[in-house]
C-alpha cells in the first residue's frame, strides 16, 4: 500500500516516518508497537522508514525523524517529530476519533 494510499484509507490514520539507523526511531520502536495494538481494529498504524519512501517523506514534508503524523479524512490534523509517550501518542489519535 503506498503512503497516498494509505492516508486516504480510513477516517484516522496514524503514520511514522523513520529510519533503522536512528536511535530515537528505535527507542520509540517499542512504544509504536503497544500503542499499534492498543488502537488494533479501531484505527490504522502504518510506519514508513525514509530510506524507502523517500519520495512520500518529502511529499509528507518530513525534516527530521521520528515524525508522527496524524490523518483524518486524507488531511493532516497533527504532527510532532521527535520522541513522544505512549500514553500522550494514543491520547492525541484517540482525541481525534471523537
Amino acid at each position: 500500500m503506498t503512503y497516498s494510499d494509505v492516508i486516504k484509507s480510513d477516517k484516522v490514520v496514524l503514520v511514522e516516518f523513520y529510519a533503522s539507523w536512528c536511535p530515537h526511531c528505535q527507542r520509540m520502536m517499542p512504544v509504536v508497537a503497544q500503542v499499534k495494538e492498543l488502537l488494533a481494529g479501531r484505527v490504522p498504524v502504518y510506519q514508513f522508514d525514509i530510506d524507502q519512501n523517500n519520495e512520500s517523506a518529502e511529499e509528507a514534508g518530513v525534516n527530521s525523524i521520528p515524525t508522527f503524523i496524524i490523518y483524518r479524512d486524507g488531511t493532516p490534523v497533527w504532527r510532532q517529530s521527535g520522541e513522544i509517550d505512549g500514553e500522550a501518542l494514543l491520547g492525541k489519535v484517540e482525541s481525534f476519533m471523537k
